[in-house]
């Protein structure tokens, strides 16, 4: 599927959850308020950990391996056979790991134990929530792309009204066990759409685990695992900081806009990871690889770039419209996440590479050293700029990471070469 077909169809996808994302922000923003979106931003980064954890960070792996097996069915059913058994076995203990200790962790992620229950809830459907990921992996391998639209799409539409009536009903609470939940919903809409494809039956993702597929997918499960244990607990840190610096309500507006740009740029980075992973996977000389590089910044960055551009233009339109007035201090901070929006777009086109050629050690290598960076560069520029520092520390730590994928990527092409 060519990159324009993939970019289309992913697009429609993507326009209906970026639709259903700004409805859900105008009701939290109601309904829980800027102290609220810190504590989900907290939440949000534990369903990450605990996430990738669980279903053993394989999921990259699986759609690497599937697009790369196109040609070969029996290798591609002992990938899946191989994930879906760590998945199922991951999930389980995880899920009763989470239940028992959910008091704990509530304290740790929302210093609270209240908050208990919505982690009770999270391990009910964990499971749930891995086997749809799982699914997503093979289709976005499988170039099944129209059930990968159809499946988020789904998902998208869960998360809307799951998402709408508790926060109404509930507040805080509810918002928080949707976003425990909803998301599990969307595997049984996934699960049907798998089953009238040719390729899937049941039995190829549950039964024996191949030792070879484990260590090329444990890779993947390296890089996922650093990723995972960097840019959640970074945020967290540079979150409790903003909250014990300037207040939880600043450390709202600063999750309010960091979802802000995660809405607007998802049918970038959406395209990347449906396009990119697997085609990178694919090609094996170093001039087609250029190529496709060369397309993504004649295409994408320029779109980024002019998307950046809109939102500043209009930031305080944007956040009466999507928030409420009591967000508007956040319109403060547009000028520099914006430029960081555009740099980390930049980066990632080239970073895409690591993922498609299973270059594990430099991508943990510059997840920690960048996770790092921007914790401390955070701390340093909120001393000297107050909030508006952390954004300042976000596109300074992209320009950065652009500059070392550049070099770094230039290397592994000549070697390929």
């Amino acid at each position: 599927m060519t990159f324009f077909k993939t970019s289309l169809l992913n697009g429609i996808a993507v326009v209906v959850r970026m639709v259903t994302l700004l409805c859900i922000n105008k009701i939290l923003a109601v309904y829980v308020g800027p102290a609220g979106y810190a504590a989900l931003g907290q939440f949000q980064n534990a369903v990450q950990m605990i996430t990738t954890f669980a279903s053993g960070a394989i999921n990259a792996g699986v759609t690497k391996y599937t697009a790369e097996y196109h040609e070969d069915e029996e290798r591609q059913r002992t990938v899946w056979r191989t994930a879906g058994s760590i998945s199922l076995i991951g999930a389980l203990v995880t899920g009763v790991l989470v239940s028992v200790f959910n008091e704990r962790l509530s304290l740790l992620f929302l210093n609270d134990r209240a908050f208990g229950g919505v982690f009770v809830w999270f391990s009910a459907t964990l499971v749930l929530f891995i086997l749809n990921t799982l699914l997503l992996a093979v289709l976005n391998g499988k170039k099944e792309i129209p059930r990968y639209v159809i499946s988020n799409i789904a998902g998208s539409l869960f998360a809307l009204a799951v998402t709408t009536y508790m926060a109404i009903m509930w507040g805080l609470y509810g918002a928080l066990v949707a976003l425990a939940v909803y998301q599990s919903l969307s595997f049984f809409v996934t699960l049907f759409l798998c089953h009238s494809a040719p390729w899937f039956k049941i039995r190829y993702f549950i039964g024996r685990i191949d030792p070879g597929v484990a260590r090329n997918l444990a890779k993947y499960t390296a890089m996922s695992l650093t990723s995972v244990a960097c840019v959640p607990v970074s945020q967290i840190l540079v979150r409790n900081h903003l909250g014990q610096s300037f207040g939880w309500e600043a450390a709202g507006y600063w999750e309010a806009l960091t979802r802000l740009s995660g809405a607007y740029l998802m049918l970038i980075t959406t395209t990347l990871s449906v396009y990119y992973l697997p085609r990178f996977s694919e090609l094996k000389k170093a001039e087609d690889i250029r190529a496709e590089i060369s397309r993504g910044y004649k295409v994408i960055l320029p779109l980024t770039a002019a998307g950046a551009l809109i939102i500043y233009l209009f930031r305080d339109m944007i956040v009466k419209l999507l928030f409420t007035p009591e967000f508007l201090p956040m319109t403060d901070l547009f000028a520099w996440q914006m430029l960081g929006d555009t740099l980390k777009i930049g980066s990632w086109i080239m970073a895409y590479l690591m993922l498609g050629k299973a270059m594990f050690k430099l991508f943990m290598v510059t997840e920690i050293v960048f996770s790092v960076s921007f914790v401390i560069l955070s701390w340093l520029f909120t001393k000297g700029f107050g909030l508006q520092g952390v954004t300042i520390a976000y596109a300074i730590n992209y320009a950065a990471y652009w500059v070392v994928m550049g070099v770094c990527m230039s290397r592994e092409l000549k070697k390929v070469e």
